[in-house]
């Protein structure tokens, strides 16, 4: 289970370190192996262990091709993903057309999702942050007003 958020700097060859706590669980989830992709929402990426991908990979490409909002989806979310790989220091390297897409300098943000991780530029995190501080609870969802926290 990954949760909480670290603060991470991205190297000038686009790589970055995953935090200690996660390494041994990555390693032996999926031995280091990652995939990273667009969020198909969010103006992040989204970092899955490899066998947590392929499910979540299976069920977006089985989806019907027939409606253009699925394609772009397949094509923003599976289009764009790349596998990647810890290496001994726990560092995985971030692709340059990926950094770009969401402005990915040399502060990140990596956020634990449970199954996954996204991983944000520091200025769009705070942004997305920002924004969400002038929610009022009343528009949540339905689904999450019932939550009892």
């Amino acid at each position: 289970m990954f949760s909480g958020r670290t603060a991470l700097n991205v190297d000038a060859k686009g790589r970055m370190a995953i935090p200690t706590r996660y390494r041994e669980r990555l390693q032996e989830a999926c031995e280091g192996r990652l995939v990273l992709t667009q969020h198909p929402y969010d103006g992040c990426l989204a970092l899955y262990p490899e066998d947590k991908w392929q499910k979540i990979a299976e069920s977006v490409a089985s989806l019907p091709d027939s409606a253009p909002e699925v394609r772009y989806l397949k094509r923003r979310f599976l289009g764009q993903a790349v596998e990647v790989e810890m290496d001994g220091n726990g560092r995985f390297l971030i692709p340059a057309e990926l950094r770009e897409l969401i402005r990915l300098d040399k502060k990140a943000m990596l956020v634990g999702q449970i199954t996954r991780f996204e991983v944000w530029s520091e200025e769009s995190w705070l942004a997305e942050q920002e924004k969400y501080q002038q929610l009022a609870p009343e528009v949540m969802p339905a689904v999450v007003q019932e939550l009892a926290f």
